[in-house]
């Protein structure tokens, strides 16, 4: 990563929890929380209703990868949860997150980039953070690395619609909360050339610049790291 690829990075981490203050600044916590529990629960059964293997949650180990104040954590309950992001520390100032009120999750205060566990994790969700992160690659490698085999990660996030927008993005500050600026073509490249199959990707959501697509992918394969390259 370069001084100026550290440097984007940190802007965009200020800018996303100056976004989180002002975006949760006139909400009632306890009427915001009920709904983001009921969001994630929602999202999950829609989108796994037809996944045998996790229609139902429970008793797994898991990690929520980029979680934020208010992540997926919230609806997995019976699960042991690991919680990690780098703002957890600046997300104590806010109201909104009550990390006692989550006996069955862990928190962490921490990149992706310096997740170090091996073969822990029967689930990995990284919902809306892989488009944050500084280092792409390292992130997807260490995702894949703490999956048990056979474990599953489900990934959401932005991605773009076109690639003459995707290309301008890459090079212009247009989106300085996100790093990173791929289309899902790349995203889903990134997983399968670490032995990652996907099992199913749904356009979950579609705007103007970007689709929001959710993939569930399986860890199956011997580990080939890209950062190395």
């Amino acid at each position: 990563m370069t001084d100026k690829g550290t440097l984007k990075w940190k802007l965009a981490q200020a800018l996303e929890y100056r976004w989180w203050q002002r975006y949760l600044k006139k909400k009632d916590t306890s009427e915001y929380l009920t709904w983001k529990k009921q969001y994630w629960v929602t999202l999950l059964q829609s989108f796994l209703s037809d996944t045998t293997a996790l229609k139902t949650i429970n008793d797994k180990t898991v990690l929520d990868a980029g979680c934020g104040p208010a992540g997926i954590f919230l609806s997995l309950q019976g699960n042991t949860v690991d919680a990690m992001d780098p703002l957890l520390d600046k997300y104590k100032s806010l109201p909104h997150f009550i990390p006692e009120q989550y006996p069955w999750v862990s928190f962490i205060n921490s990149t992706i980039e310096a997740l170090h566990e091996a073969a822990k994790y029967d689930l990995i969700f990284c919902m809306n953070a892989i488009n944050h992160v500084s280092d792409i690659e390292l992130c997807y490698d260490n995702l894949f690395k703490a999956l048990k085999p056979g474990g599953y990660l489900i990934i959401s996030t932005d991605a773009h619609r076109y690639t003459f927008l995707k290309k301008i993005f890459q090079l212009l500050p247009g989106d300085v909360l996100h790093p990173i600026q791929l289309d899902i073509e790349d995203y889903n490249k990134h997983l399968t050339q670490r032995g990652f199959k996907i099992i199913k990707d749904t356009l979950y959501q579609q705007e103007a610049i970007f689709n929001y697509h959710i993939t569930l992918a399986r860890k199956q394969a011997k580990f080939i790291s890209k950062s190395s390259n």
